[in-house]
């Protein structure tokens, strides 16, 4: 039999927008999402009957003469109601809705409900999430703990377990969903899965995000507060030339060297701080410049941030450890034209050419998950331009105000 008694029937709260019809996979990407869940198991006093917020709203109807309706308690907008007999209905919205449910048996209303998290059992599941992702998203979980005094548990990464907690001294994580949940909020980015948020991902701030799952007004980053002292005497700036796909990278060529040259001379030591020396992916390589002192290596993120608190700053790509550094109060050099300026966290530091083609990860047409550089691809005068076409100089201009700005 299962988790689920019954037939599924989905059932779906607003229309798509045309692009969002044409996504592969839709209904695909749904029946993954709901594999993660576990039984429907809250309980609503009703022989059979059952509902719970796991991942969307999940609702078991037993055998009989039900009939049910769901809406938007805030609008008061019905979304769904029909007679319905031994059915699991599930949503497929996966975001912050105020559900509304009543149903009736025999044509008696039996259960009325509003979604409401106060002092329940919340879990966040954030186990695919990239860590600048989630450094914009921690934030929420906490606020949601405070706000709702709910008992709220979080399943990470095991590489960003220990920063969570230095994060968010209150975070309880937890490995695995535990089966008596009033709510699960699984932090899917919703790229190819329209229904994961109520407006496309990449159309808002990475810091607004939580805002669209959770329903919460936007909080403060948390901020890393270093507890060593620092151990490099002399003034000393952290780069990293790699990030998650090369459409992230700076490519212009040599840009990396010359721009390790310019620091030294400066007179700056300059530490490499990505994880592996050499990336290679879709036909582009990435090295640790030769000038740069070689700190790579699979360490600790709570190391990273110790050291990326003392730099005097941090020049980097649209990456994990830009994130990182932007929460450890360092200042951030960010060199970034395959986003649109608005994307990350505000930095009065980001370098990206104007002239050039630039932003496509923030286009909803653009379908650059499929395509390195969908706009251009394979036209070798104009692919990934958006990195190609920032150059060194533009680089160390925005350094030099930086040098300015501190004094």
């Amino acid at each position: 039999m299962g988790k689920y008694p019954y037939r599924i029937q989905y059932f779906v709260c607003k229309e798509f927008a045309e692009n969002e019809k044409n996504v592969p996979g839709l209904l695909k990407a749904l029946q993954e999402l709901d594999s993660f869940t576990g039984e429907v198991t809250g309980e609503t006093g009703i022989d059979g009957l059952r509902l719970d917020f796991n991942c969307g709203l999940r609702l078991i109807v037993p055998e009989g003469d039900f009939h049910v309706r769901i809406g938007d308690y805030d609008s008061e907008e019905i979304l769904f109601e029909q007679d319905v007999s031994e059915v699991c209905l599930i949503s497929w919205e996966k975001y912050y809705i105020r559900w509304s449910v009543e149903v009736f048996l025999d044509g008696k209303l039996v259960l009325a409900h509003v979604f409401d998290s106060h002092n329940q059992r919340v879990h966040f599941d954030c186990n695919d999430a990239a860590m600048g992702d989630f450094l914009a998203f921690l934030p929420y979980i906490k606020k949601y703990r405070e706000e709702y005094n709910a008992d709220v548990t979080c399943s990470v990464p095991k590489y960003l377990s220990e920063l969570a907690l230095k994060l968010d001294t209150g975070m309880k994580l937890s490995d695995k969903w535990d089966e008596n949940l009033y709510a699960v909020y699984y932090m899917h980015m919703g790229f190819n899965f329209p229904s994961a948020l109520p407006i496309p991902a990449d159309s808002r701030s990475l810091t607004m995000y939580g805002q669209l799952l959770t329903g919460l007004s936007m909080p403060e980053l948390l901020r890393y507060t270093p507890t060593e002292e620092r151990t490099i005497r002399e003034p000393y700036v952290c780069i990293a030339v790699q990030a998650s796909t090369p459409n992230k990278g700076w490519l212009w060529p040599q840009g990396w060297d010359i721009l390790v040259d310019y620091l030294k001379k400066l007179g700056y030591r300059v530490l490499c701080i990505d994880r592996d020396k050499r990336q290679e992916r879709d036909g582009y390589v990435t090295e640790m410049p030769k000038g740069a002192e070689d700190f790579t290596g699979d360490l600790p993120l709570v190391q990273r941030a110790e050291l990326l608190a003392h730099a005097d700053f941090f020049v980097g790509l649209s990456s994990g450890l830009a994130w990182l550094a932007h929460s450890a109060d360092c200042p951030v050099v960010m060199i970034a034209g395959f986003t649109r300026d608005w994307y990350e966290f505000h930095t009065p530091y980001r370098v990206y050419n104007r002239l050039a083609c630039n932003g496509c990860a923030n286009d909803d047409f653009a379908e650059f998950i499929f395509d390195i550089c969908p706009r251009h691809k394979g036209d070798k005068e104009r692919e990934l331009e958006c990195q190609k076409k920032i150059s060194p100089r533009m680089v160390t201009d925005v350094i030099e105000r930086l040098r300015k700005d501190k004094g």
